[in-house]
């Protein structure tokens, strides 16, 4: 599970350089859609890091209360 999240951390850090990029190259170059092209760069790169996060938050969230429970189970058991 540890190389899984290895491998998806570095896709992550991969696509967002290449939005940094894109919107660097939209930035300079001067065509009728880049504007738009531009924003909607501006946009993924804003987005994309909080909906990792979210997703993120979420899974902990649900995977820490079965974990909790667990626990919590067969402590009350050994008792």
């Amino acid at each position: 599970m540890k190389k899984v999240k290895q491998i998806l951390a570095l896709i992550g850090v991969i696509l967002l350089v290449a939005l940094y990029f894109t919107t660097l190259i939209l930035a300079i170059t001067d065509n009728s859609g880049t504007m738009n092209m531009f924003f909607a760069s501006v946009v993924a790169t804003i987005i994309i890091p909080v909906l990792i996060w979210a997703y993120t938050l979420i899974y902990r969230l649900t995977r820490g209360n079965k974990h909790s429970d667990e626990k919590s189970t067969d402590s009350g058991e050994e008792k």
